[in-house]
Order: C-alpha cells, then sequence, then structure tokens
C-alpha cells in the first residue's frame, strides 16, 4: 500500500498563510496607542449604525405584521380590490402585475448587465473615449432618482420612438433601465474577482478568449452576478414613482397580461391607494400589503439566493 503523505503545495500554502497572518498580527500590535483607539471608536460606529439599521427594519417590519395582521388571509391573494368592501378587498391583480414586471425586468436586466460588464472589464480600451464615457455613465446613473426613469420611460417607451402604450412591458423596461447600472456594476466586480491565474491557465491550453469567458470567467463570476440581480430586484419591486409615471393604475379589477394595453396595477401602488384612505380598514389591509409584498420578494430572493450558493459550492 502506497503512503500518502500530505500534498507538498497544500502545506506550503498553509504554512505562507500563517506566517502572512502572524506578520499582520504583529504590525496591528504595534501600532500606536492612538491609532488602536481611532480604529476601535470607527468600529464601534459603524456597528452601532448597521445595529440602528436593524433595528429600524425590525421595528417597520414588526409594526406592519402587528397592524396587518387582521387582514391577512387567503383573500389577500385571490381577491381583487375593492373601494367599498375592505372584508373582501385583495391584491390579486396587484400581485399578477408584480411578478409580469419583475420577470420583464430579470430578462432584460441579466443579459444586458452581463453583456456590458463583459466588455467593460474584459474587451474594452479604456484610453478610448467613448469606453470611459460609458463608465462614467453607467456610475452616475446609479445615482438618478427614481422619478427621472419615469419620466424617460414615460418620453421614450411609453411615447416616443418605441410608442408601447400603458402596458407592463412598458413598466419592466423603465425599472430594468432604473436598476441595470446596480447589475451592471455588481457584474464588473464579480468577473474582476475571478483570478487572472484562471484565465491565463485556459488560455495557455489553447483556448480562446471567448471560450474562456464563457466556460471558466462567467462560472466562476455568478455568484456575484447572482448578487448583483438580488439587489437589482429588491429596488425595482418596491418602486412606485417611475410605475405611475408609465400607467400603473392605483386600482385595477382584473388579471393584466404583459402586453394587454387595458391597464395594469402593481403591489406598491396597490398599497399606496390603500395606506391614502381615510378608513381605517384601508390601512389594515395596507400593512398587510406590505407584509405580502415582503413574502413575494423573500420568495423570489430566496431561488436566487439558492442558485448563488450552489454555484459558490461548485466554484
Amino acid at each position: 500500500m502506497a503512503y500518502r503523505g500530505k500534498d507538498p503545495s497544500t502545506e506550503r500554502v498553509r504554512l505562507a498563510s500563517a506566517g502572512a497572518k502572524a506578520v499582520t498580527r504583529q504590525s496591528l500590535e504595534n501600532q500606536p496607542r492612538a491609532d488602536v483607539v481611532k480604529g476601535n471608536l470607527f468600529y464601534a460606529i459603524l456597528l452601532a449604525a448597521l445595529t440602528a439599521a436593524l433595528v429600524g427594519l425590525a421595528l417597520i417590519i414588526i409594526q406592519a405584521a402587528i397592524s396587518g395582521w387582521p387582514a391577512f388571509s387567503t383573500k389577500l391573494f385571490t381577491n381583487g380590490p375593492s373601494t367599498i368592501n375592505p372584508e373582501e378587498a385583495g391584491f390579486r391583480p396587484a400581485i399578477i402585475g408584480t411578478i409580469y414586471l419583475i420577470l420583464g425586468v430579470i430578462v432584460l436586466i441579466v443579459p444586458l448587465g452581463v453583456s456590458a460588464a463583459l466588455y467593460l472589464e474584459e474587451y474594452a480600451d479604456g484610453e478610448r473615449w467613448w469606453n470611459r464615457l460609458i463608465e462614467l455613465n453607467v456610475q452616475n446613473l446609479a445615482g438618478v432618482p427614481s422619478i427621472v426613469f419615469g419620466i424617460l420611460g414615460l418620453a421614450f417607451i411609453v411615447r416616443g420612438p418605441l410608442d408601447l402604450g400603458f402596458i407592463v412591458a412598458a413598466g419592466s423596461m423603465t425599472l430594468a433601465l432604473l436598476v441595470l447600472p446596480t447589475v451592471i456594476l455588481a457584474s464588473r466586480e464579480a468577473i474582476r474577482a475571478v483570478p487572472p491565474s484562471i484565465r491565463e491557465g485556459s488560455l495557455a491550453l489553447g483556448a480562446t478568449k471567448w471560450q474562456t469567458i464563457r466556460r471558466q470567467v462567467l462560472p466562476a463570476a455568478i455568484p456575484g452576478v447572482a448578487t448583483g440581480v438580488i439587489l437589482a430586484v429588491s429596488r425595482a419591486i418596491g418602486e412606485v414613482a417611475p410605475l405611475l409615471l408609465v400607467g400603473a393604475s392605483t386600482f385595477v379589477t382584473f388579471n393584466p397580461s404583459f402586453w394587454g394595453d387595458d391597464g395594469y396595477s402593481a403591489l406598491p401602488v396597490l398599497i399606496f391607494n390603500y395606506a391614502t384612505r381615510p378608513q381605517d380598514e384601508f390601512r389594515v389591509l395596507a400593512a398587510a400589503g406590505v407584509i405580502m409584498m415582503l413574502l413575494v420578494l423573500l420568495a423570489m430572493n430566496s431561488f436566487a439566493v439558492w442558485l448563488r450558493n450552489r454555484y459558490e459550492q461548485q466554484w
């Protein structure tokens, strides 16, 4: 029986890692006391800010759950909205409209965002003025208010060159424009994080650049890309202002279709409608709608997280 000892390369990596940790620890211990105090103070401020944000979010969710629990039932998923009978009112058309909107957003932002990130990271020449202009626009568009994208969608998608009208597809395109910079930036970071040795090894074995990107770089970058898509969908599902400009109605009693021009609604729009009514029963419905929207978002994000974790285990 052959003796299987430790792999020399693995042992070298372990020793190098241990040595680096020891050097880093020693350098941190030898820092001036003032720097240590500043570092600990900064860490405490960051921890306090994170705690305040999480506590605030938890309080909002708890308050919505307590307020909306009396109205939470299967009627919210099966019934349409009502202006005179809150006991029988629901969110069915808005749920269907939201699902159509988000599916359309995902279909648009994944290929466009990943393609743009691949071009900027793998092919674009940073010395060219148009590539620098593209990068500048992508970074600036990530901070533009959502209402500006609503005006853009109204001018160029609902009307103007495309002239699609007030349909769900127009809403999906507008939301896709809103969150596309987020996907591009996250995808670029994911592609940039792929070790250069993977590219070099693939090219050394005779693969073309596109084969290397398609079979090595993209699969390794999928977890980071999925994170960007999760963030984008989380933002898109809660937007109201752009949808109001591109045709989302506050009161729709029928199930919308993706290309139908009869009108459509979305969960945040209908929640806003219920919350602004003077009757307390409708405000309870709005609180229940908030919890239901969180459940829809959680279901979509859970699938994306599962997909990301699956690829992380493979790589």
